[in-house]
């Protein structure tokens, strides 16, 4: 979890505004820090949590940063609380990205860098989630979105210009790095090296107690282990979808609509003609002149002077003079078919066309087009009327109408789904068995509305929304919210039983690896050491002899052992603890056969780029801590406690 939270924090700015703002955490500086003095102070530790430089960050930026990351990991972990955020160090890795971001900008402001008005507008302009329908900025998206996420255009501006102060930092700290060649071949020669060993496993089903544990054992193992059984917040939707059927009754269109659509459309009901055509580009007027006067083909005269004919259309008059210019239009469109025409100057030369075909379209008069005219009329008013009861029932819920009221004057059946989790699936307690079919997703109608339907604030608050932008629309309200919490141990009994079981049997397990290594260190082989425990239904000791080349030959991410089995020295046995509690590896690594110049030799380049890139980072990170010291940072202690107690609702 904290891996992927350093990931979207240091995602770059444009990326991390766009999604959600996670990085916007400059909040409630006016609100608690503008009036203040240096010093920390006020009730529950203090109104802020660190001073860096001349920059106080208050305890409401902490919170508002903890607050946005957990909706940011919730999309791909909907179990996740924030009482599991905290306790997985969430906390205090996002209080150090707050202090890192003001402390490059401190340090930057400090020497002069400074990212102006204009570049700000730049990355405000090339951010997707700002753009209008048209693809480019607009002023009132920006301003829509950034309110609905509790910002101002300050707050916005501020942000940004950190970042871009960042950028200009970093980036040059970590650019050119290089790592020594002799360095990167030590460790090429790792990844060609070739390793036997051994590796045995010790399950913790094998060691887990047959009988059942106590109430009282149940009782404490469930409380000291609440995190593991936290279930999401779950969400109910009542709702029902209607389309134009529901607009029972539309006006036909007039004659009068009927014609002025028609004068409006002339070019589309009115005659045309389209020609399609063959055309020759010669370099110089005599030749093309000749073609035309001998009436000779055209693709026989291309191919002998090795020139290749271009052929055009269906294409339309004013087409033809827009792609090449109005008077070879004038000329292809005057010509019979199978006429050569021209010559015409064009910017490469000569031009000679031949007209291959006429299309000819002699239009429709008024009462010809009308059947036409009278369906696309009548489906726009469809759209329109539809589009008018859609906002009469926004304006019935804004005054305190029900869904019911609205379901009920449609004439339409309230469908309600399952318990809904945020990303969209039907909530099923209990971990997944294998090979169970994955959680059902929530009705496709449905899916636009969730996220709406999760930020909601209480139950009851009817809505419309479009399915099918002008065609379809539901009307939705939250039935019954469930707040995340864990799972009562009544319903999860058996579950917690067979967690406690297998931990007594992952303790077990871990003694009785420890006998195994210490029959290794005294000279006993790790299957001599194995068959010495007496333990029935042990898997059987198995030894191996692979490359890591072999390893990446697989396709797939390297398993633990063997990842240990390559960070080992020869002659020594190491235990790993396996997924889940699952219970223990044991790994022995007999010997180790280096790679050769030969087997280097093409690992070399990758070795050399993968290290730099390392380096880089290091390069960043020593700058990163070397701006911090010298524009000194000051932790309260205090008042990052009541943010933890707070957020984790322990209260003062």
């Amino acid at each position: 979890m904290i891996r992927f939270l350093r990931s979207l924090m240091h995602s770059k700015l444009g990326v991390a505004v766009a999604i959600g703002f996670m990085v916007l955490i400059g909040l409630a500086f006016a609100a608690g820090d503008i009036s203040s003095s240096g010093k920390f102070g006020g009730v529950a530790g203090g109104d802020r949590v660190a001073v860096v430089g001349n920059r106080k960050l208050s305890t409401a930026d902490l919170t508002s940063a903890a607050n946005n990351a957990v909706e940011q990991l919730k999309q791909g972990n909907p179990r996740l609380s924030m009482k599991a955020f905290i306790a997985g160090g969430g906390l205090e890795e996002a209080l150090g990205q707050l202090v890192d971001r003001a402390a490059i900008a401190a340090f930057g402001e400090s020497h002069g860098l400074i990212a102006s008005d204009r570049l700000i507008d730049s990355e405000i302009a090339k951010i997707p989630a700002f753009q209008g329908p048209d693809g480019k900025f607009s002023q009132t998206t920006y301003k829509a979105l950034i309110a609905r996420r509790g910002l101002n255009d300050a707050m916005v501006r501020r942000d940004l210009a950190d970042g871009l102060i960042a950028r200009q930092l970093l980036v040059p700290s970590a650019f050119g790095a290089r790592m020594p060649t002799e360095v990167a071949k030590r460790y090429a020669a790792l990844l060609a090296d070739r390793r036997s060993g051994a590796i045995a496993v010790l399950p913790a089903a094998a060691f887990a107690p047959k009988g059942e544990p106590s109430a009282a054992d149940l009782a404490a193992y469930y409380t000291a282990h609440q995190s593991a059984y936290i279930r999401p917040e779950r969400r109910t939707i009542r709702y029902a979808v209607f389309d134009e059927s529901a607009v029972r009754t539309v006006a036909a269109p007039t004659d009068a609509e009927i014609a002025a659509r028609y004068n409006a459309n002339k070019a589309l009901y009115g005659p045309s003609e389209n020609r399609r055509l063959s055309q020759l580009v010669l370099p110089s007027e005599t030749d093309a002149r000749a073609l035309v006067a001998s009436g000779k083909s055209l693709d026989a005269e291309a191919a002998a002077k090795g020139l290749a004919v271009a052929r055009l259309g269906p294409i339309s008059r004013s087409a033809l003079a827009a792609q090449a210019n109005p008077a070879l239009a004038d000329a292809a469109f005057t010509g019979a078919v199978g006429k050569l025409v021209g010559p015409v100057r064009g910017p490469l030369g000569w031009t000679v066309v031949r007209i291959d075909a006429i299309d000819a379209n002699p239009g429709k008069t008024l009462e010809q087009a009308r059947a036409e005219i009278v369906a696309d009329l009548t489906a726009q008013k469809k759209r329109t009327a539809l589009s008018d009861f859609s906002a009469r029932i926004e304006e019935q819920f804004d005054n305190g109408g029900s869904l019911a009221d609205v379901v009920k004057e449609l004439g339409l059946a309230v469908k309600e789904t399952g318990p809904l989790t945020a990303d969209g699936k039907i909530y099923v307690a209990g971990p997944q068995a294998p090979g169970q079919a994955a959680p059902a997703a929530v009705p496709a109608e449905l899916a636009r509305v969730v996220p709406t339907a999760f930020s909601m604030e209480r139950e009851g608050q009817p809505q419309v929304a479009e399915v099918v932008p002008g065609k379809t629309f539901v009307v939705f309200d939250v039935a019954r919210i469930v707040p995340s919490a864990p799972a009562p141990i009544a319903e999860i009994r058996g579950q917690v039983m067979a967690d406690l079981l297998l931990d007594k049997g992952t303790a077990a397990a871990r003694a009785a690896a420890d006998k195994v290594l210490a029959a290794t260190r005294k000279g006993a082989d790790l299957a001599t050491a194995m068959a010495g425990l007496g333990q029935p239904g042990l898997p059987p000791v198995q030894k191996l002899e692979i490359s890591r080349a072999e390893i990446a030959r697989q396709g797939q991410s390297t398993p633990a052992p063997l990842a240990l089995l390559f960070s080992m020295a020869q002659g020594t046995t190491k235990m790993l603890a396996a997924p889940r509690g699952q219970g223990w590896y044991l790994v022995s690594l007999a010997r180790i056969v280096p790679g050769d110049d030969a087997a280097i030799a093409p690992l070399l380049a990758d070795a050399t780029r993968e290290l730099s890139q390392v380096m880089g980072r290091e390069y960043a990170e020593g700058l990163r801590s070397a701006m911090r010291a010298e524009v000194g940072v000051k932790r309260n202690e205090a008042g990052i406690a009541a943010v933890r107690r707070q957020l984790g609702g322990e209260g003062n």
